[in-house]
């Protein structure tokens, strides 16, 4: 799904080469640094950094993987997973085991003014709490937050920052399939989701990576408005590989009042109905939000 040809090839093409000291005139034509600049200023053959990107040396030394991270400028996130990547054909990870322990949805139960899910590596949402499926419309057990966002709310609007949105989960997603390359419902998703969106295609094609360990996170929900709300992402330290998300709001912000308001308009059992959703399965009907564009 993914390899360290691909991602130093696209890694290259970002290189500044007046940044990295290389004399630019007009006459270049070339996006990046060239194969011969990249092996000169990290100091190996050329021969040998052509055969990296061609996939044809399976093997590099931590002392060329740091030196390669240096000039092509990778932050700490990208150059975690360019040391994976080259680690792939000596090892394969296993993917953890997305087991919630029974005690783990308890923890869900005692948050009750923020929205609160469990995730796994794929998005894959294991157990919510009551104002996480008031938030997201619908039961959050099943949920995958990548399908959700690139199939099912591209053009509902639920996702104020869709955009920047877009950006941190393909940049997770990346970051997954270097960890575990051979988890074949990771593999699945990725197709599904390059058949569906275009928006997802392009991204992709990017090979960027991000961690997802928090921020911020804005809804436009149908019944309360716009909510303006802080992620956190805080890893479960078990084989389960998940995380529990938390959606807080400042306290006394016009977020946490809306917060207030949504926990008070359903019951577990009424969502998609007071939330004027249909009561099928598949996509949810507009609700006459605008048009978004991408």
């Amino acid at each position: 799904m993914d390899d360290l040809a691909g991602f130093l090839r696209t890694r290259r093409s970002r290189v500044d080469p007046a940044g990295a000291g290389i004399p630019v005139d007009s006459r270049r034509r070339v996006r990046g640094l060239r194969r011969e600049e990249i092996a000169l200023l990290s100091g190996v053959s050329v021969d040998y950094y052509v055969r990296l990107e061609q996939g044809r040396a399976t093997q590099p030394s931590e002392q060329v993987l740091e030196a390669l991270a240096r000039v092509l400028g990778l932050d700490d996130t990208e150059r975690g997973h360019l040391l994976r990547l080259a680690r792939q054909r000596r090892r394969r990870a296993k993917s953890p085991s997305g087991r919630l322990r029974p005690e783990s949805p308890r923890i869900l139960d005692l948050i009750t003014d923020a929205p609160a899910f469990i995730v796994d590596h794929r998005l894959d949402v294991a157990a919510g709490n009551r104002l996480a499926e008031q938030l997201y419309g619908r039961p959050m057990k099943g949920l995958n937050t990548a399908r959700h966002l690139f199939l099912e709310e591209a053009e509902r609007g639920l996702y104020a920052g869709w955009d920047e949105c877009t950006l941190t989960v393909v940049g997770h997603l990346r970051l997954a399939t270097g960890k575990y390359p051979g988890d074949p419902r990771l593999a699945a998703l990725i197709g599904e989701l390059a058949m569906g969106s275009e928006r997802f295609r392009r991204l992709w094609a990017r090979a960027d990576v991000r961690a997802r360990t928090h921020g911020r996170k804005d809804f436009r929900h149908p019944l309360v408005g716009e909510i303006e709300l802080h992620q956190e992402n805080l890893a479960m330290t078990d084989e389960s590989g998940m995380e529990l998300l938390v959606l807080s709001a400042t306290p006394g912000s016009p977020s946490a009042d809306a917060l207030q308001l949504l926990a008070g308009l359903a019951d577990d059992g009424d969502i998609r109905t007071r939330q004027g959703l249909p009561e099928r399965q598949g996509l949810p009907e507009r609700q006459g939000l605008p048009e978004r564009t991408v």
